[in-house]
């Protein structure tokens, strides 16, 4: 059973809504959630885990409609964050079965999933506690 959109919001458990303002997350970070939008990634979120104990600071989680664009999804982050920043992952994984692509940039990561995978793992909820920045698509 495939689910909608609607469905993942409230499978992953949306209890913070904060408009995020670029000028407070790192500039990669916000590389990387403009390159998403670029290739029209949904549900863009920032999860702020500095204070929540993450082995990281920051998880960019997006939500592709296909393989495919998940796949075009990591491959704009990437060459964004090698182009602006000179940024690589230390760590990609998932890039055969496009269905959850992970780019570990150790600072933050970047989890780019399907619809059905996205409400599977929920990790919005798993990381109730961190600060939540949510990006409208552009206009």
């Amino acid at each position: 059973m495939a689910l909608t959109r609607t469905t993942v919001r409230k499978l992953v458990g949306a209890k913070k809504r904060v408009v995020s303002r670029a000028a407070r997350l790192p500039k990669e970070v916000t590389g990387a959630v403009h390159a998403a939008q670029g290739k029209k990634a949904s549900d863009v979120v920032v999860l702020d885990l500095r204070k929540s104990g993450g082995f990281t600071d920051y998880f960019v989680i997006c939500t592709g409609g296909s393989g495919r664009q998940i796949q075009a999804i990591a491959d704009a982050v990437k060459e964004t964050l090698r182009k602006d920043f000179g940024e690589r992952p230390v760590l990609a994984e998932g890039i055969e079965r496009s269905e959850w692509i992970l780019l570990d940039y150790f600072d933050f990561v970047v989890h780019i999933f399907s619809v059905d995978c996205r409400a599977f793992y929920g990790l919005e909820r798993l990381w109730g506690n961190a600060e939540r920045h949510e990006f409208a698509a552009p206009a």
